[in-house]
């Protein structure tokens, strides 16, 4: 596994955020220079671990191609919110081959990703990057001006691309050739996992920032965004469950999210009822759902993994 310097640690805890910064600057402090992965406890029956593969460099989220039937892995590399142009995304098989470790290069700090026909978006701090899949090259770069961190991306049935602003209470949509804050609104309380349903926008959010860093008073829960009035409502009873990072819409209609500062794979009902499926370390960011294979493939950040679990 890749060294991963405590610069980068650091930027990552700032970047990711934490429920008590005191608490994590401690813990980024002492952490060694080559972080060692803790056990992964399952806690759900019929949940096992498929493979684990190593040497990425704070992989924050990993993606499906459907139509290649490979997976994407961002690599943000150094700050999270460094332009640097040091980030890259890998191409990785079902069964954890790394199918090539720098595939696109030139990247600042790329995070969520989402594929439509042969183009892969990705967020990348204040812009939307358009990579051509075919070629592996950067076709365009979409600004956003304002932005402060774009995040997570999810396209609906008309091809329009939504990406979360985590840090200014936003989305952002990219339809045609604009790409415009379409939305702004406290009651998203941080949105980062994105995922369209039917006439909604469905985010995973990360909570009520208390104002000292990415610390928050409330922790985050689902909501839905109507693409058509841009209501805001709370799923279910809207109680707190975590600082919620990764969002998949299983076939049964619940939702299988990461929760990044406490570590965890959760399942949370149409009531918002959550239950923890696996205990991970701290860093568990935005998974991948692959459908047929009941696989939910994890990068962990701060030790530098992919992980793969198979639900029943």
């Amino acid at each position: 596994m890749r060294t991963i310097f405590l610069a980068a640690a650091a930027a990552l805890a700032l970047g990711a955020c934490a429920s008590d910064p005191s608490a994590t600057q401690t813990a980024v402090a002492a952490a060694p220079a080559q972080p060692t992965v803790e056990p992964t406890r399952i806690v759900a029956k019929g949940v096992t671990e498929a493979w684990r593969v190593g040497g990425f460099q704070l992989p924050e989220s990993v993606t499906l191609d459907p139509r290649r039937n490979i997976l994407y892995v961002s690599n943000i590399v150094g700050e999270p919110a460094g332009k640097d142009g040091i980030g890259y995304i890998s191409r990785l098989g079902f069964d954890g081959k790394v199918l090539q470790e720098q595939w696109v290069t030139g990247l600042n700090a790329p995070k969520g990703m989402a594929v439509r026909g042969d183009t892969l978006y990705v967020s990348d701090i204040d812009a939307l990057a358009v990579i051509d899949i075919p070629s592996g090259k950067v076709t365009a770069r979409h600004e956003a001006p304002g932005a402060k961190f774009l995040n997570d991306i999810a396209v609906d049935r008309q091809g329009r691309i939504y990406v979360s602003d985590l840090m200014d209470n936003a989305i952002w949509r990219l339809e045609g050739k604009r790409f415009t804050q379409w939305l702004k609104d406290e009651k998203l309380t941080s949105p980062n996992g994105l995922q369209v349903r039917g006439d909604d926008l469905i985010v995973a959010s990360w909570g009520v920032f208390s104002g000292q860093g990415f610390a928050t008073t409330v922790a985050g829960h689902m909501k839905a965004v109507s693409l058509k009035s841009k209501a805001v409502r709370s799923i279910g009873s809207g109680a707190p469950v975590g600082n919620l990072d990764g969002l998949e819409i299983l076939r049964d209609g619940s939702f299988l999210v990461t929760d990044w500062f406490n570590g965890g794979l959760l399942r949370i009902d149409r009531t918002g009822k959550a239950t923890q499926l696996v205990d991970l370390p701290q860093g568990s960011a935005d998974h991948a759902w692959l459908p047929r294979q009941k696989l939910a493939v994890v990068p962990m950040m701060l030790q530098g993994e992919v992980v793969a679990f198979r639900l029943p």
